[in-house]
């Protein structure tokens, strides 16, 4: 039972961190309506602003989770005013070259300025070491990053189901002409829901940052397991989401403890046998067809 109990606070760990990254691709995606390639790469850079911010500028691990995501969330908003405009009433295919050519120029700039090697962040004094819960002893910082995924998650929720922000939100991404024609200030929307999602991506980023190894294509890696959550729980959707991360998490808790040899193909299995049965996704737009 200890094992069991252990894979389940680890599929729980990886499966939160995955949802907040992935839920600001999905956002992105559900009211902009663009395929952000460059998503993994905002969160490689919220992950190494945080290590300059703690290992070189000295600041604590909370100042730099406040601040790294912020940094980000301003650079997305220059990348939203100076490319994306030009390209959101354009195809799909569209916005996958520009951002996958944005990734690639925050990719070498990262390699440029940080350098190719692995850096490592350690977590805060106050979350190191660790607890016994469920039988089995469990990493502080990994019920820490549990804990910011169920916040965020009930943050997301709260969002778009109680406020009137949500509900413009909500409202530009079912009929843009239509929210228009209320007075919102759609622009404004475009840009704050892309910088929103910078921020997630690059919150997902700082947390991640003591659990693993910095390098410059850790955003690459990120991204492919991003989409897969998008895929299996459907693109757009914000439960879609959660559902796709927790199955992912599922599948890398068990698959790593019980099935170390396949443990890298289960993902690939699992979203293929989704869009095979579910090709919008579980909880994507038309999976009740």
């Amino acid at each position: 039972m200890s094992g069991i109990g252990a894979a389940l606070l680890n599929s729980l760990d990886i499966g939160l961190l995955l949802f907040i990254i992935a839920v600001g691709l999905n956002i992105v995606f559900g009211v902009l309506n663009i395929i952000n390639f460059a998503h993994g790469a905002l969160y490689m850079l919220g992950a190494y602003l945080a290590f300059t911010l703690i290992n070189l500028v000295g600041m604590p691990f909370w100042a730099a989770l406040l601040l790294a995501p912020i940094g980000v969330a301003i650079l997305a908003v220059i990348i939203d005013r100076v490319l994306l405009r030009f390209i959101y009433s354009r195809d799909v295919a569209d916005s996958l070259l520009l951002t996958f050519a944005i990734l690639l120029i925050i990719n070498e700039s990262v390699r440029t300025i940080w350098g190719s090697g692995i850096q490592v962040v350690q977590p805060p004094q106050l979350l190191s070491g660790s607890v016994q819960l469920l039988g089995s002893s469990v990493a502080t910082y990994s019920l820490f990053v549990i804990v910011i995924g169920l916040l965020l998650l009930a943050g997301l929720w709260y969002l778009f189901n109680r406020t009137r922000v949500g509900r413009i939100m909500r409202a530009a991404a079912l009929d843009r002409d239509m929210a228009e024609a209320l007075c919102i200030n759609t622009r404004m929307v475009v840009t704050g829901v892309f910088a929103f999602g910078a921020w997630l991506a690059a919150v997902g980023g700082v947390v991640a940052a003591p659990m693993r190894a910095l390098d410059p294509g850790m955003g690459d890696k990120i991204i492919i397991e991003s989409f897969i959550v998008v895929v299996i729980g459907g693109l757009g959707s914000f439960p879609g989401a959660l559902l796709g991360a927790i199955v992912l998490g599922l599948i890398h808790g068990f698959g790593g403890r019980y099935l170390p040899e396949v443990n890298l193909l289960l993902p690939f299995l699992g979203m293929a046998l989704v869009l095979l049965f579910k090709p919008n996704g579980i909880m994507g737009k038309g999976a009740t067809a």
